[in-house]
């Protein structure tokens, strides 16, 4: 026969629990099941303002995209370049700099040639004022051989002296039977009684050195000699 142990056969049974033990457990399960539904709240908050906040992010975003490609566009009408086109920017500047290289190529070829034909002006000045200093000189001495009194030293000293001048292409005219012209000859009396005026008598030769003019002929205009009636009228 089997002695009672005054213990519950059922522990678990709710008749058999502490009433204290199941108030604590109830309530410590109602707390978990309260967070448990707060976060659910929380979570289903979260996603909710998610919800309403992303139809602005992408009308936005969409409405940057829409601005970058209009901007895109209206460079491509313009003929210009899209903005971050690396290669294309290198290749503009590449080009930019080699066309200010040839311009500036040119400007100094222009202006070295400037420079060398202003050079040049000052030195054929200069050697015509120096040679224009030199007619009297010349003058006398061609004088001298008219008189017959180029002979000697003098005569040595005048041929080298023509030929000094010479090699700086003085050249002289004004011969006589020339026809006139105003623009280098300087006439100091007029015998002609027609419309063909030719040279009578050279007073003094004019000079050229190359094409400038260093001094006029000083001479008496004549009328052209019938050198062909002449000689008839001597047969």
């Amino acid at each position: 026969m089997t002695q009672d142990s005054g213990m519950p056969h059922n522990p678990g049974d709710p008749e058999n629990t502490d009433p204290e033990a199941t108030s604590a457990d109830r309530a410590e399960a109602a707390a978990e099941q309260a967070e448990e539904a707060q976060a659910a709240q929380e979570a289903q908050a979260d996603a909710t303002e998610e919800a309403e906040l992303d139809p602005t992010l992408d009308a936005d975003l969409e409405e940057a995209l829409a601005d970058v490609n209009a901007d895109e566009v209206e460079a491509e009408a313009a003929g210009e370049e899209p903005a971050g086109t690396g290669a294309s920017d290198v290749e503009a500047q590449l080009a930019e700099r080699t066309e200010d290289l040839q311009r500036l190529n040119a400007e100094y070829t222009n202006y070295r040639r400037r420079t060398e034909r202003d050079r040049q002006a000052v030195i054929e000045t200069a050697k015509a004022k120096v040679i224009a200093d030199m007619l009297p000189v010349l003058d006398d001495l061609e004088l001298a051989r008219e008189h017959g009194d180029l002979e000697g030293p003098l005569k040595a000293f005048a041929d080298k002296f023509y030929s000094t001048l010479e090699k700086h292409d003085l050249a002289a005219f004004g011969e006589e039977g020339d026809a006139f012209d105003p623009e280098v000859h300087e006439a100091v009396q007029d015998l002609s009684s027609g419309d063909e005026q030719v040279l009578g008598t050279v007073l003094r030769k004019g000079y050229r050195v190359g094409d400038k003019l260093v001094r006029n002929a000083m001479v008496i205009i004549a009328d052209p000699s019938d050198e062909s009636g002449s000689s008839e009228e001597s047969e």
